[in-house]
């Protein structure tokens, strides 16, 4: 399924980093109910003024399709993936299919 998400830049930016929210309810451990998404390259500790708008939709599209245990917003949904991964699997499927768009033609 497509996945709609809002990259919203502050009128700092590049001093202060961009705001990346997952528009469509996805079942993820790194994204949590409001479509917040935890993804450290953009907080205030880690932001570089140099990062590229291009370098966040990366980041975010690496951790979609590879979640990593280490940046979690949902530790249930983390354990059920790295303890019943097929169940995980079947539940994020479901989710995909209540709530995502089709895929455009390529």
């Amino acid at each position: 399924g497509a996945f709609r998400f809002e990259l919203t830049f502050s009128p700092n930016h590049p001093l202060e980093p961009p705001c990346t929210t997952l528009r469509t309810p996805i079942y993820h451990p790194s994204v949590d109910p409001e479509g917040r998404v935890c993804q450290p390259l953009t907080t205030h500790g880690h932001w570089e003024h140099t990062t590229r708008a291009i370098q966040v939709l990366q980041d975010l599209l690496l951790q979609l399709d590879s979640p990593d245990p280490q940046r979690v917003l949902r530790p249930d949904v983390a354990r059920e993936l790295q303890e019943r991964a097929e169940e995980f699997r079947r539940r994020a499927e479901e989710h995909t299919r209540l709530h995502a768009e089709p895929r455009p033609d390529p």
